[in-house]
């Protein structure tokens, strides 16, 4: 590939709802423009972009992939994010890496969730917004249905810029409105036909002038009076609504048969902006100060890492953003996080799985850089005499748990080595051992993506597991005060052991034993307290019910007795287990629960479905309203943590994706009797 200067490259994200075409129309593209040699489909398993074992598996994409297409002197960056809601991460890094966010839907579509998120991430960047609708080329699949669907939920902004010409329900031609030329499609070629005359396409072609007009006070003004527009007027007003957000256009394609996709290559060279053209990025300074970086090849470097394959066998692969200054084999860079400097790999672009050795990542640009074993997804890498940092990726939360159960013995290590280089990977994976159960804990985004990470521990590092529903760090505690005698009395030749108390438990308010003494006349000598007291913290480290924890428990040494030759520390100590051992099950023992507090989103309708889950669950409603986006409700519930378990599975499906949470601990509360009963008959199945 030829190498192209800082205004010739755009990087576009492509963005949509799963299963509308977004793989499927980047093959397109990249055979069009002679990128691929083949029309690679998704059925046959033969795409560029879906090259990973598990997309293949699964025919749909489960990570962003990356190509560089040559088209009109233009490099086009694409970076086909995926459209299910388990691999969202994927598109945090694509939307960090562009400046603009192709988004796909298709032909007889309505405005799906994928759709909607996809131009909540574009906005929240501040990028400009293109849309293409696929399948134009199906019969019964109205192009015109989506563009009127699209246009009821984001308003006049919306602007056909590609239509097609039907005959009933065929398509017989695509009309470029901004050449204002039409082109028949058979065997992959175009042919310039007469535009036809027909209503739909006058009126489509006046929206199309007046969403321009609108861009300039002059054109508005010959719009009015009937004037025609040139070519220059066109394309300039089309770009300025663009970059300032006051148009999105809208491209009829198929990707399948790749008809009009050239159109669409057109459009987005002509009138996507690129890194240069939105003037750099905004950075912060060490002293947390913002400081704008031009695109400049000249300037010092900033880069931003925006994605990371740890491959086992190809080496770590870390994919770059660079917005200022260039990055080369002989590049020092600075990493602001580790506060080390970072020597260069191996530079290389990438289509797909296939790569392609580099000399320089150039402002504007984004590439690979191999083996930087200590640089992150997020991080930034600058020049030590100017250190910045940018803004990283956006990753979304894990939100699902599951224990990690090895299928052989001993490779827990393994494990825990494989997740922390598929980590590297996937910001949205977290990893953890839960000390109290001594469970490992893997957290991602659903089901879905749950499995493909154990496929990929399978196949990356060799190691099988399977995984369960994580067990719940319960409590015990007492509810009522009780007391015992614990007496350690043995005789074994020359000194025995002998050690004599009377304890009482009562409840308290305290996260951890409390214990006094209130012994008179030395009936237990003050240098055996510290005993008893160690022999009692050991012991509330076990309930008597299910063997959990015991917390709220107050104990107090009031009397016992002691032998001035047999009485020693561990006599004490083991009396005091004794004792303890005797009075807890008198003292009514019961188990606590951890309850969480639960804050969910989700749209207006589905709030009475989404209370009447969380009632179920056990779940006190504290509280909702209207949340902070249109048509969407707020809803704060306390909700037991053991019945949180497929939540994120059940809130997805009734939201149709549009749901989210955030739930964390607030406190233990008594669990209901039906809860004890079920928690101690598992806790002594375990035993067994």
């Amino acid at each position: 590939m030829k190498a192209y200067t800082s205004n010739n490259i755009r990087n576009i994200a492509v963005l949509g709802h799963g299963g509308k075409g977004k793989t499927t129309l980047c093959e397109a593209m990249l055979y069009i423009s002679g990128a691929s040699d083949r029309l690679g489909k998704v059925s046959d398993g033969n795409t560029v972009l879906d090259f990973d074992t598990e997309e293949k598996r699964r025919k749909s994409s489960v990570s962003s992939a990356m190509a560089a297409i040559e088209w009109d002197n233009t490099k086009l960056n694409i970076i086909d994010a995926p459209g299910l809601f388990d691999f969202e991460n994927g598109a945090a890094e694509a939307v960090r890496a562009a400046e603009a966010v192709l988004i796909v839907t298709s032909a007889g579509s309505g405005v799906d969730v994928g759709t909607q998120k996809a131009f909540k991430a574009a906005e929240k960047r501040g990028l400009a917004k293109f849309f293409a609708v696929t399948k134009t080329d199906s019969d019964h699949r109205s192009f015109y249905k989506t563009f009127e669907a699209l246009k009821e939920e984001y308003g006049n902004k919306l602007c056909p810029t590609i239509i097609p010409y039907m005959e009933g329900s065929i398509t017989k031609c695509y009309i470029n409105l901004m050449t204002g030329m039409a082109f028949e499609y058979a065997d992959g070629k175009a042919v310039k036909v007469a535009v036809p005359s027909d209503p739909v396409v006058e009126e489509m072609t006046s929206a199309f002038m007046e969403a321009v007009a609108t861009t300039d006070d002059a054109l508005m003004e010959k719009f009015f009076e009937g004037e025609p527009f040139t070519q220059e007027e066109i394309l300039k007003g089309l770009c300025t609504g663009i970059f300032d957000g006051s148009i999105y256009p809208v491209y009829a394609v198929a990707g399948l048969t790749a008809a009009a996709v050239d159109q669409l290559l057109y459009g987005l060279a002509w009138s996507a902006p690129g890194a240069y053209g939105y003037a750099g990025e905004t950075a912060k300074t060490e002293d947390g100060e913002e400081t704008l970086l031009p695109c400049d090849v000249n300037g010092p470097l900033a880069a931003v890492c925006f994605k990371t394959v740890a491959d086992p066998f190809v080496g770590k692969m870390s994919f770059f953003k660079v917005v200022s200054g260039k990055l080369t084999a002989e590049t020092q860079a600075y990493n602001p996080r580790t506060g080390e400097t970072e020597k260069m790999g191996k530079i290389v672009t990438v289509k797909g799985a296939k790569q392609e050795d580099a000399k320089e990542i150039i402002a504007g640009d984004i590439g690979v850089v191999t083996k930087l074993a200590k640089v992150k997804t997020g991080d930034t890498l600058c020049d030590a005499k100017n250190i910045v940092i940018l803004d990283g990726v956006d990753a979304p939360a894990p939100c699902l748990s599951m224990a990690v159960k090895v299928l052989k013995k001993g490779e827990e290590e393994k494990v825990a080595q494989g997740l922390s280089r598929l980590m590297e990977e996937d910001p949205s994976i977290s990893f953890s051992i839960n000390k109290e159960t001594k469970e490992q804990i893997l957290s991602g985004l659903g089901e879905q993506h749950l499995d493909v990470i154990v496929s990929k521990l399978k196949n990356k590092f060799g190691v099988e597991v399977n995984l369960s529903v994580p067990k719940v760090a319960y409590r015990e505690t007492i509810r009522k005060k009780a007391e015992a005698q614990g007496k350690h009395k043995k005789q074994s030749g020359g000194h025995g052991q002998f050690g004599d108390v009377w304890i009482r438990f009562e409840p308290c308010d305290s996260e951890e034993l409390v214990f006094e003494e209130e012994v008179f006349g030395g009936a237990v000598p003050k240098n055996f307290f510290p005993a008893v007291e160690k022999g009692l913290r050991e012991c509330v480290t076990k309930g008597v019910l299910a063997g959990y924890p015991m917390v709220g428990v107050k104990a107090t040494l009031y009397d016992g007795s002691y032998h001035p030759v047999d009485s020693s520390e561990m006599a004490f100590k083991t009396a005091a287990s004794l004792a303890y051992k005797a009075a807890i099950p008198k003292a009514d023992p019961t188990i606590l629960e951890p309850v969480g507090t639960l804050v969910a989103y989700m749209p207006d309708d589905n709030l009475g479905d989404i209370m009447g889950d969380i009632t179920k669950r056990r779940g006190r409603v504290l509280g909702m309203g209207p949340a902070d986006e249109p048509r969407m409700q707020e809803l704060t519930a306390e909700v037991p943590m053991a019945e949180m378990g497929d939540f994120t599975t059940v809130l997805r499906s009734v939201t149709a994706g549009r749901g989210s949470f955030r739930f964390e601990f607030t406190r233990y509360e008594q669990a209901p009797q039906n809860v004890v009963e079920k928690v101690i008959a598992e806790a002594s199945v375990d035993e067994e």
